[in-house]
């Protein structure tokens, strides 16, 4: 058994760790060893706490561990880059069901010491967390049960609004926004009957208060995220994430865990930056994300005038071969035709022949920022000549030929030309500008938000229609 002096110095090494590395994966060439970063951290703070100080109980502890981490080992493996935003939210809603039964815990082990007290009975028995209840005074008792309820609330809200963001992302459940009859007064009655609840908790109700606490919340949760479109998902998993780390750090202050609340502060504010930033990026408002669906506009959208031209690979390359200068936009279909790899070898095959060949990512291009930036580095793609939007949305005037690949409302200029578009006022990427577009595409369907988009109408754009891996690979041994 270690002595705490030794928790509590594990607990800054690993904070530490875990501040490096969030800190190293602002940076691509730095993101490999800020991940390590993170695995020694997690490695340092698993194996302290377990063996800390009136810690037992291992005989199911090490058993559930090791169950956890060969399942945690085979999703990893599993899970394809396009499933991983779904995954995302899937581990977030263990943490917050995790928050909620720990909080229930921690108030059954308070009831118990409180009951010893009340019997005069020592205190001698008690071990490890009911240890640190028993040594508490009246007004600690108290701040135990404000974090017992906060844990409970947010946990909860965070569980089952991540299984349904989950279910969203993975096409499990209608992308469309859904809500019973009443709408958000359902989630304000909810959210006054918790508060309700939450005083009675207080002043001496009985362990009942926390069960219906709980329900209230974990409706809440549900009934809030299915009131939000499908297109908001990756706002609201950023959302989420924020709300897990909440839920950790006030179980962190339940348990005295030090590297809980550190560790539940970063998450929660990361999370909170993270959403702030792709809000910004759609303009979207965080709070209209929250309370509706994707979109709504103040009126008819503009009539998109022309027909959508198709062209062959034979066209594109010839196109390709003429050029100087070549952007290309990849998005969410990139990811799912795996197509990074040949686009990879397209981009190499084009700078071999002189050609100035750049890369423009949108902000919240795929399903989580960084998407698209993860699968060119997978591909081996040159991190300098991967730009953000707003490092090269000025030079699309001058560029000869733009290939777009699975692409829909982040090139979309209804944004910028139309006000009354659900999108209207996003920044996107102005690909337009170029003197020619294609669009590489699987067929004349609608984007994930399900808009349509003028830029495929335009005159100087071609759609180069089919799978975008197998319509690159068509490409390669045309490139002179």
């Amino acid at each position: 058994m270690l002595g705490q002096e030794f928790v509590s110095a594990a607990a800054i090494a690993a904070s530490v760790l875990f501040i490096l590395s969030l800190g190293g994966l602002s940076n691509q060439e730095k993101a490999k060893r800020a991940v390590w970063y993170g695995i020694v951290g997690m490695a340092v703070a698993v194996f302290f706490t377990a063996f800390g100080p009136g810690i037992g109980g291992y005989w199911w502890m090490v058993p559930m561990m090791i169950i956890g981490a060969a399942v945690g080992a085979y999703v990893a493996k599993k899970v394809d880059m396009t499933e991983m935003p779904q995954l995302v939210a899937a581990l977030h809603s263990f943490v917050g069901l995790a928050a909620v039964f720990v909080a229930w815990n921690a108030d059954l082990e308070r009831r118990r010491v409180m009951a010893a007290r009340l019997a005069d009975a020592s205190m001698q028995e008690f071990s490890a967390f009911a240890a640190l209840v028993a040594e508490k005074t009246p007004a600690e008792l108290t701040f135990l049960q404000v974090e017992v309820v906060l844990g409970i609330f947010i946990g909860a809200v965070t569980f089952t609004g991540s299984v349904i963001a989950f279910g969203k992302l993975a096409g499990k459940v209608d992308g469309k926004p859904k809500q019973l009859p009443g709408g958000h007064l359902l989630n304000a009655g909810a959210a006054v009957l918790s508060l309700l609840l939450a005083i009675l908790y207080l002043n001496g109700a009985g362990f009942w208060t926390l069960l219906v606490l709980a329900a209230l919340a974990f409706f809440i949760g549900y009934h809030l995220i299915m009131g939000i479109g499908g297109a908001d998902m990756p706002v609201v998993v950023s959302m989420l994430n924020s709300y897990s780390g909440w839920a950790a750090a006030a179980i962190g202050f339940t348990l005295s865990n030090d590297l809980l609340i550190v560790t539940g502060a970063l998450v929660g504010s990361s999370g909170a930056i993270l959403s702030y930033i792709m809000c910004k990026a759609m303009n979207r408002n965080f709070i209209n994300v929250i309370l509706g669906g994707f979109g709504g506009s103040q009126g008819p959208a503009a009539e998109i005038e022309g027909e959508q031209v198709s062209i062959d690979a034979g066209g594109v390359a010839s196109a390709l071969n003429d050029a100087d200068s070549v952007i290309i936009v990849p998005g969410y279909g990139m990811a799912v035709a795996q197509a990074q790899n040949a686009v990879s070898e397209l981009t190499r095959k084009l700078r071999a022949a002189g050609k100035n060949v750049r890369f423009g990512i949108h902000p919240v291009a795929g399903r989580l920022p960084g998407h698209m930036n993860v699968l060119l580095a997978e591909a081996k793609v040159p991190y300098d000549i991967v730009l953000e939007m707003d490092e090269i949305n000025d030079d699309f005037p001058d560029t000869d030929v733009v290939i777009v690949i699975g692409s829909n409302d982040i090139v979309n200029p209804a944004a910028q030309e139309d006000p009354n578009s659900p999108i209207a006022g996003m920044p996107v990427l102005k690909v337009w500008e170029a003197k020619q577009v294609f669009v590489c595409k699987r067929g004349q369907g609608t984007g994930y938000s399900g808009i349509e988009n003028p830029l495929f109408f335009k005159e100087n754009t071609r759609m180069f229609y089919g799978d975008a891996r197998s319509s690159i690979d068509s490409l390669l041994p045309l490139i002179d």
